[in-house]
């Protein structure tokens, strides 16, 4: 009889040996955070292309900071990309007008004319008498025009 109960004892030790490697297999898989690794690594990664990309402006405003180190080039810079002004001065910005592109040169809004180059400006008769209601039709008109971007 010890033989055979030596082939039980062994029996039983056979299934202990897999049952105890499928229980590891599955405690590491359900506890083993490998979502979690795997989202701190992109946020990681997203965090690098973010620092990298203030890297590279850093560079950018170190040279633009390195052209503009005198004084006319920073009132230039001043002028072109900040409309600032001198003390004293007045921003004055002509906006494109809209409609077909054409101007009507006949109206009684000298704005609405076009340029007239200096050496053919000694000729020019400029008309002065206009009626109140082309000036306040004219005015209506501009003011449309001007507000036209909120629609």
């Amino acid at each position: 009889m010890s033989a055979t109960s030596n082939n039980v004892k062994r029996g039983t030790n056979h299934w202990l040996v897999p049952l105890a490697v499928l229980t590891a297999g599955v405690m590491l898989w359900q506890w083993f955070p490998l979502s979690t690794l795997i989202h701190q690594q992109s946020q990681l990664d997203a965090t690098a292309a973010q620092i990298s990309a203030v890297r590279s402006q850093e560079k950018a405003l170190t040279a633009q900071s390195k052209s503009i180190s005198s004084k006319t080039e920073a009132v230039a810079l001043a002028r072109e990309q900040y409309q600032l002004v001198k003390p004293g001065q007045s921003l004055i910005q002509v906006l494109p007008g809209s409609g077909t592109g054409t101007l009507n040169a006949s109206s009684g809004d000298p704005g609405n004319q076009p340029l007239v180059s200096p050496t053919q400006a000694q000729g020019l008769n400029v008309s002065t008498t206009t009626s109140t209601a082309s000036h306040a039709s004219n005015f209506l008109s501009r003011i449309v025009r001007t507000l036209e971007f909120w629609r």
